[in-house]
């Protein structure tokens, strides 16, 4: 009982940190896909 217990905690922590550093709007995937579609407007703006 005590090691389903310790699993499910483990579990719990685990998505946890992920939706709080990850996902979300303020989260590193958010950062990207804003960061990647400026550096595509930038770089689409240079005139060979």
């Amino acid at each position: 009982m005590r090691q389903i217990l310790m699993t499910v905690m483990l579990v719990i922590v685990v998505v946890s940190l992920y939706a709080g550093t990850v996902g979300g709007s303020g989260g590193m995937q958010q950062n990207v896909k804003t960061t990647g579609g400026r550096l595509n407007g930038t770089i689409g703006s240079i005139n060979p």
